[in-house]
């Protein structure tokens, strides 16, 4: 192992420090995917946040809850537009590490048969941007499946699912959140009330809907 490593150029020892822990961690997300189907919670629990408006924390909590569809779910933003929205649909976490892969491993293999660095770099990069962009069609297609009904999130209130992406505290942003819903997993943004950040992995509980944005609270 040593005179291999000992043997191989610069280039492709930082490839394969590259290749190796994305690997290793595409592996994981695809096994937590596969066996991601947690157990739903034991029934409902609606929470004081129902209906809940960040910009005025002195309404009435007693707010029917069908009302809170009704908010805008764009007032949990950060003000950002529609196209970092999309960028954030590319730029995932999964989406990152899908290119990370590609890249490396088709540009390790290029290299080996005997292609130019130069090239068979430049040819990584095209393979890894199109796994990424193919992540981002497919998350796309599910946030679909949501908008058209098919996945109704208000069944999703008591669930249990994993934050994918870390959801700042005290409603200060939106994070994401995987969790089974209707029998799909899906990926959907999420905020919290919590008064510390969700990080990536935590385990949750989803606690109320608004328009297409779970409210979620720590679970333990």
């Amino acid at each position: 192992m040593v005179e291999w490593w000992s043997s191989l150029d610069l280039t492709l020892r930082i490839l394969y420090c590259i290749a190796l822990p994305s690997t290793l961690i595409l592996a994981i997300q695809t096994l937590l995917s596969l066996l991601g189907g947690l157990d739903g919670g034991g029934g409902s629990n609606y929470s004081d946040t129902s209906g809940l408006d960040l910009d005025a924390p002195e309404l009435d909590l007693d707010i029917d809850a069908p009302d809170a569809g009704d908010l805008d779910a764009d007032a949990y933003t950060d003000g950002s537009g529609s196209g970092d929205g999309a960028l954030l649909r590319v730029f995932t976490l999964q989406g990152i590490v899908a290119f990370l892969t590609v890249f490396s491993w088709s540009t390790i293999g290029a290299i080996v048969s005997g292609a130019p660095a130069f090239g068979s770099i430049l040819t990584g990069i095209a393979l890894g941007a199109a796994a990424m962009l193919a992540i981002a069609k497919l998350v796309q297609m599910t946030a679909k499946l949501a908008e058209s009904g098919t996945i109704d999130l208000k069944n999703g209130i008591g669930e249990r699912g994993q934050v994918y992406i870390v959801i700042p505290a005290n409603g200060g942003g939106m994070g994401k959140v995987m969790l089974k819903v209707q029998s799909s997993l899906i990926e959907c943004s999420a905020i919290t009330h919590e008064p510390a950040p969700l990080e990536t992995g935590a385990p949750v509980r989803v606690i109320d809907v608004i328009g297409d944005t779970l409210v979620v609270e720590r679970s333990e």
